[in-house]
């Protein structure tokens, strides 16, 4: 029965997980639809992101108290809200107030999703309860934004939106029908939970996955016209693209788990960034044609996930009793930088083409690079 509530839990993390990655797939038809350019459609990306990393430590605060099961319930209720708001706005700023709701949402399921996860089995057992979890989000990254992205093809991208509204609902209702009561934790208060940003160690450490995820995101925000030459616009073929990432973006999760262990969390941060920058500085020239376009992709993917398995592992070690809110505070940072790289993505490409948006993640990885290593001498120089 346990692992049927985690089931559920991951199904939740699914359909979030879906809403929050298939926009970049439909961005031409929103732009089109509102009649505005792609970068301007982009802060569709932005508005869900930035709620989603601001609002998450405000609402974990100020539902701490309640029940799990009624927290979930709510997250989704204003996630299929924020969608349908989006879906069937006529005008650009209301859909655009439509994904910071969703995100919203979001912020509210997700860390609620692993808690609660965590909480349903014994101690041995919370590392596979919470990789059900994430695997929903894996799952909606390999197979939940490509179905979104081709039902598209079928109406309009406000097609999409409805279809991940019903996602929420079937979430919701598998909440409400399956899920037990759920005890809740002791409440921690906004300055509690924001407490370790006092630690040089957690702030260089939030500040690599910051940078690096800003730059893997100004590229996968932007992805259908950063690949255009590859794939003619067509969703399909924009389809396989969020697929092949997905594959390897959980394939990269394992991969990096095992790594980690073995070799400790240094060697695979510092080598997925260096494999990632390589890879971005060449994304203008194998973004030419889909084969280039997709061997590229599935390096992304292993890396640019295998870095935040290894980024999560080094967090937990600096303070291994303030995992939850770590990891918390992680995740907003990870959010933070995806709301930044659709605005970032709209100002480069002023001046830009598309096509060599990924040499300015390079910069950004580089950038990482530097954050990650002092990190890493802070955190050696703490336990000598």
């Amino acid at each position: 029965m346990k692992n049927l509530h985690l089931l559920v839990l991951a199904f939740s993390t699914f359909a979030i997980g879906t809403d929050a990655y298939v926009v970049a797939g439909v961005l031409p038809a929103i732009a089109r639809s509102f009649e505005v350019t792609v970068a301007a459609a982009g802060q569709f990306v932005t508005a869900y992101s930035f709620a989603y990393a601001v609002l998450s430590p405000v609402m974990a605060t100020l539902t701490a108290a309640w029940p799990r099961r009624r927290i979930l319930l709510l997250g989704l209720a204003v996630f299929v809200a924020g969608n349908v708001l989006t879906a069937s706005q006529p005008t650009f700023e209301l859909a655009l107030l439509g994904r910071a709701v969703a995100g919203l949402g979001g912020a509210i399921v997700v860390p609620t999703a692993g808690a609660t996860a965590a909480a349903l089995v014994p101690p041995e057992r919370r590392g596979f309860a919470l990789a059900i979890v994430v695997a929903g989000l894996s799952c909606a990254i390999a197979f939940g934004a490509p179905i979104g992205t081709l039902v598209s093809s079928f109406g309009d991208w406000r097609l999409t939106m409805w279809f991940v509204a019903a996602l929420g609902l079937l979430a919701g209702a598998a909440i409400f029908l399956v899920l037990t009561a759920v005890p809740s934790s002791p409440p921690l208060g906004l300055r509690q939970r924001l407490a370790p940003l006092a630690d040089p160690r957690v702030v260089t450490t939030l500040a690599t996955s910051l940078l690096v995820i800003f730059g893997a995101f100004l590229i996968y925000t932007y992805i259908s016209v950063v690949f255009d030459r590859a794939t003619g616009d067509q969703a399909p073929r924009i389809a396989a693209l969020l697929s092949i990432w997905g594959v390897a973006a959980t394939f990269g999760n394992l991969l990096a788990g095992s790594l980690t262990d073995r070799f400790g969390n240094r060697i695979v941060i510092n080598l997925a960034i260096f494999v990632l920058a390589l890879d971005f500085a060449a994304m203008p020239w194998t973004g030419t044609h889909f084969a280039g376009a997709a061997v590229t992709i599935a390096l992304w993917g292993v890396c640019g996930w295998g870095f935040v398995v290894a980024q999560q592992h080094r967090l937990i070690g600096i303070a291994p009793e303030l995992s939850p809110i770590l990891l918390g505070l992680n995740a907003s940072a990870l959010h933070l930088a995806i709301s930044a790289s659709g605005v970032a993505g709209a100002l480069a490409m002023r001046w830009l083409s598309p096509h060599d948006l990924p040499l300015i993640s390079v910069a950004l990885a580089v950038g990482g690079a530097l954050c990650a290593e002092v990190a890493y001498r802070l955190i050696l120089a703490k336990k000598a």
